[in-house]
């Protein structure tokens, strides 16, 4: 058989995402925020589209006037034949309802609500763009600022703004000044320099290169760096301790001055560029307002929607697209003005599509949670991405990532969507019947309100989440002890013991 080149037809299925499909995961996947910066791109690359004004008439869809011109009216009718029939099949525009774009509120039991009036606990609108806070003036901002009101020389000015820059979010330098100097072809003596400046800057304690440095130098801004000051200062270590009697010999006072060695040390900031805002900080804001049904706020349901002052809303422009169709007369013009068309009432569709996903996914949430939005996180339960796609029949990738990046606003504050998705642990009532974030509040509880004397260990713990239903083990207590930031016993009680001595 002789070997050669040919062409072969063979006829293969495969499943392809489309452009389309790919910019609706991705619109799904942003928050609001996010998405107005999307929305700012497409108005600048598709003339159609614009911002939907609400204080303009519903009916500005719109219904022609009695005054218009016949040759108006006809374009008018025209425009809207063309909105809705679209050219070809696969790039077709959607026949949109425009009613259905305003409906973006739904309760649990999915009926609609109507469009108007507050929706958060204490009665006043979500908030707004514009009312999103500034990020503040950040450490190294702050600290270089009182370089140019410093008397320094060019050299040490140029180290400290090196040094500033290398300073972390506590205000603390961890780099060596032998490696500065390297890095900058500068002598020790320069750096150095330029590192007493900085610490000579506000906040005090900024500039240090630890703990006892950073409140050493709050001392001597106090006028209280004294010999024994200084004792106790070098001896941090054992004041984590507890170790008070021998503090006293090394520091040579008695148990007054003492005390007032701690209360004035309590004093100190130990991280003192924590007070200025870091420049990475964004505000957080609800994509999604509930609160319970009713006008007393006490209702069976609840109230769920999207929150409007950060939501975009965009239309077809369609006395931009009777002027276009008018100036179209070729045919590339008008395959033009035919693809910008369908375009825009996708992206029209695509935005509608997104917001029913969000409420619905979120209605299921609320539905499944509304234990911990009447009585707390002691009612939270476990749940699953799973769990809710089955629910409301979609896909588990799509809850998702309708729950990634979006928050929901309630009377009991701000959480994210993924907040509220919780792994169970076993109880009285059966294994995975208790949220883990149910099981951290108890444990906080218990935690909170020990006595001083009575300090309980993890094995205690237990015991008394036992008799609360809870069946733990001890190494999961620990766990969870350990996730909300709360030390172990023996670090409480030295804790109790340091702020009992007055």
């Amino acid at each position: 058989m002789a070997l050669g080149p040919r062409l072969d037809l063979r006829q293969t299925q495969s499943l392809v995402m489309t452009p389309q499909l790919q910019q609706a995961i991705k619109l799904l996947a942003l928050s609001n925020l996010e998405l107005e910066s999307f929305i700012e791109q497409a108005l600048e690359a598709n003339p159609l589209l614009e911002m939907h004004d609400d204080s303009a008439d519903p009916g500005d869809a719109r219904a022609p006037d009695a005054e218009e011109a016949p040759s108006e009216v006809e374009s008018a009718a025209e425009a809207d034949l063309l909105m809705r029939e679209g050219h070809g099949e696969e790039d077709a525009p959607f026949d949109l309802d425009p009613e259905a774009l305003g409906h973006d509120r739904e309760t649990g039991d999915g009926a609609v609500l109507e469009l108007g009036g507050p929706l958060t606990s204490s009665g006043a609108e979500g908030p707004g763009i514009e009312e999103r806070s500034a990020a503040g003036e950040t450490l190294a901002q702050h600290l270089a600022a009182q370089i140019g009101t410093a008397a320094l020389d060019t050299e040490t000015a140029f180290v400290a703004r090196h040094i500033i820059g290398l300073l972390d979010d506590a205000g603390y330098l961890a780099a060596p000044l032998r490696e500065i100097a390297m890095e900058l072809g500068a002598t020790l003596t320069q750096v150095e320099a330029g590192l007493a400046a900085v610490q000579s800057f506000d906040p005090t304690g900024v500039g240090a290169r630890s703990l006892s440095e950073c409140l050493a130098l709050q001392a001597q801004e106090a006028d209280r760096y004294d010999p024994c000051m200084a004792r106790l200062i070098d001896n941090l270590d054992l004041l984590a301790k507890g170790s008070f009697p021998q503090l006293k010999r090394i520091c040579e006072v008695d148990d007054e001055d003492f005390v007032d060695m701690l209360s004035e040390l309590r004093s100190y900031n130990p991280k003192p560029g924590m007070i200025f805002g870091s420049d990475t900080n964004e505000p957080v804001v609800p994509d999604v307002l509930v609160r319970a049904a009713g006008s007393d706020g006490k209702g069976s349901g609840w109230d769920i929607a999207l929150n409007q002052a950060t939501l975009p809303r965009l239309v077809v422009s369609r006395s931009y697209l009777i002027e276009l169709r008018a100036g179209c007369q070729d045919r590339a013009s008008k395959a033009w003005l035919n693809e910008k068309l369908a375009d825009a009432n996708w992206l029209v569709k695509a935005m509608d599509q997104r917001q029913k996903t969000i409420l619905k996914v979120t209605a299921e949430i609320v539905k499944q949670q509304e234990g911990f939005f009447r009585r707390g996180v002691s009612e939270l339960r476990p749940l699953t991405l799973k769990a809710v796609a089955e629910a409301i029949e979609m896909h588990e990738s799509t809850v998702s990532r309708v729950t990634s990046n979006k928050y929901l606003h309630c009377e009991r504050g701000t959480f994210e969507l993924k907040y509220f998705f919780t792994s169970g642990v076993a109880s009285a009532a059966g294994e995975g019947s208790v949220s883990a974030e149910a099981v951290k509040a108890q444990i906080r509880a218990l935690i909170e309100g020990e006595e001083p004397g009575n300090i309980l260990s993890d094995d205690t713990l237990v015991e008394l989440l036992r008799e609360k239903g809870f069946d733990l083990a001890r190494r999961t207590v620990a766990k969870y002890r350990e996730a909300i930031g709360i030390g172990s016993s023996v670090q409480r009680r030295r804790q109790k013991k340091l702020e009992g001595v007055r």
